[in-house]
């Protein structure tokens, strides 16, 4: 608490220091105030407190009196380039994965971190943010303005559709997992590469002595560990974690335009596009990418790593394993990527199974509230929160595929929900064109949205371009759904977009 105590001391003599000089959240600082005391007034007071014992609530209550005591002590923290230890410290807390834990992996090592240094994380995680090119790495889809899981599952589906649609041709989806990703990150050379991102030279100072001489205990129970001081990887429970993850990754690209890879914070997947059977572009991205890996200090976690084979091919001949260092990739029928069950037939029977069953376990709790005299206001919250939103997850991306006997299973969970709240609620198809519609339109408006090439105006104006399919698994994807609901708008209602020459 040095160092702090000492910048509150001297805040009285540092303000015309402040006014006068341009700081890197803006040049008036009341701006910046006003940044952070929205920044407090946001905290969750149920958060449990860090290693200094300051619950988020006081925080909170007190973000009018705080704000102009932290804006200083940020922008010096700024300006010098220096994080106070007692910011940088964190506690981890053991707790069970399991009712009788028996060894270390039975446990899940939560992360607590001073409260204060999250809300100074989200005001340089925003200007980082608002610094970083447009054109960095369209198919990493974290920390990007208005986009979302969804379109990570569907940049990497497009593809494969497509390509499924040929003749002699399948598909090989990687779907990659890093052993701890977060604390392999090797500080100097993720401000190498955030410098050449053209990320200010102060942020860059900052974001180095921020990931270097880190405090850190191990508390269980009444016992705390002796400290041990980290100088790899970043925080685990820190704000900034991931979308530094994202940064140090940016330069992870193909080099075969028959090879995607599709990236979301640190889950990724690689798509390889295969005809005739030469899996020669594959093969070598895999051991180009595993390369990039031991480069930069990032372990790829074979034993969970998964892949699936899709090919429609009648008679197809055995696949050969993809092997890994010396390892071979568990090849699977099924897997969970970003929340979505893709199996290796493109059904989505799986993945509806498994949202049924999370929606009917729900239902018990909308009936416990129907019993204990809940008015209808309060179970509709409820259902939108915990069931609806389960039901209609990433529903732009399977719910145009899904077959009728699974789009029925899922409705019928709504309405069962509709008689025990007694008041009307939006079908799940009603659902689905209205996020494909909203999904559809915010891609035609972000020219640097991977998908965004694949929607062009016909010379008329009045309609988009057709895609061709072949396949009905084609024909009903997100892209050609997407396509044909636009064409069924008034030519009024269609977006403004480069209309082809």
């Amino acid at each position: 608490m040095g160092y702090s105590s000492y910048v509150v001391k001297n805040m009285t003599n540092r303000r015309e220091e402040y006014l006068s000089s341009t700081h890197l959240f803006g040049k008036l600082l009341e701006d910046v105030t006003t940044s952070v005391k929205r920044t407090l007034s946001t905290i969750n007071p149920r958060k449990a407190a860090g290693p200094d014992n300051i619950p988020g609530r006081v925080l909170k209550d007190c973000a009018e009196e705080l704000k102009d005591v932290f804006t200083d002590i940020f922008n010096m923290s700024l300006e010098k380039a220096i994080v106070p230890s007692c910011f940088k410290a964190t506690t981890i807390i053991p707790v069970p994965k399991k009712p009788s834990p028996s060894c270390f992996n039975d446990y899940r090592p939560i992360a607590l971190t001073p409260i204060i240094m999250k809300c100074f994380e989200r005001l340089v995680m925003s200007h980082i943010k608002s610094t970083l090119p447009p054109t960095l790495d369209p198919l990493q889809f974290a920390y990007r303005p208005k986009r979302s899981t969804e379109d990570a599952i569907c940049s990497a589906l497009h593809p494969a559709l497509t390509h499924l649609d040929k003749k002699d041709a399948y598909v090989r989806m990687l779907f990659i997992d890093f052993s701890s990703a977060f604390n392999t990150i090797i500080p100097q050379q993720l401000i190498c590469k955030l410098d050449k991102l053209g990320v200010d030279t102060p942020i860059c100072n900052w974001l180095l002595d921020f990931l270097s001489q880190r405090p850190q205990t191990v508390r269980a129970g009444n016992n705390t560990s002796n400290t041990i001081i980290l100088n790899t990887g970043a925080p685990q429970g820190c704000v900034l974690s991931p979308l530094l993850f994202t940064l140090l990754t940016h330069d992870c690209t193909t080099i075969h335009s028959t090879n995607h890879l599709v990236k979301f914070a640190d889950d990724t997947t690689l798509v390889g596009l295969i005809t005739k059977g030469d899996e020669t572009n594959y093969r070598e991205e895999v051991d180009l990418l595993t390369k990039w890996c031991r480069d930069n200090n990032l372990l790829l976690n074979v034993g969970k790593t998964k892949e699936i084979v899709v090919n429609f091919q009648r008679g197809h001949t055995q696949h050969l394993p993809l092997i890994i260092d010396g390892t071979a990739v568990e090849r699977v029928s099924s897997t969970k990527f970003l929340g979505v069950h893709i199996s290796e037939d493109l059904s989505w029977t799986a993945n509806t199974t498994s949202l049924a069953k999370k929606g009917q376990q729900r239902l018990y709790f909308l009936r416990k509230l129907k019993r204990s005299g809940a008015s209808p206001a309060i179970m509709t919250t409820f259902f939108r929160g915990t069931i609806e939103s389960i039901l209609s997850s990433c529903i732009t991306v399977w719910g145009g595929s899904c077959t009728h006997s699974n789009r029925k299973a899922l409705q019928r969970i709504v309405n069962t929900a509709r008689r025990i709240i007694g008041t009307p609620l939006p079908s799940l198809q009603d659902l689905y064109i209205t996020r494909l519609t909203r999904k559809t339109l915010t891609i035609i408006k972000d020219a640097h949205h991977p998908a965004h090439n694949l929607f062009s105006l016909l010379p008329s104006g009045r309609r988009y371009r057709s895609l061709r399919s072949r396949t009905t698994r084609l024909r009903n994807s997100f892209t050609h759904q997407a396509i044909r609901m636009l064409n069924t708008l008034s030519p009024l209602h269609l977006p403004t977009t480069h209309i082809p020459p």
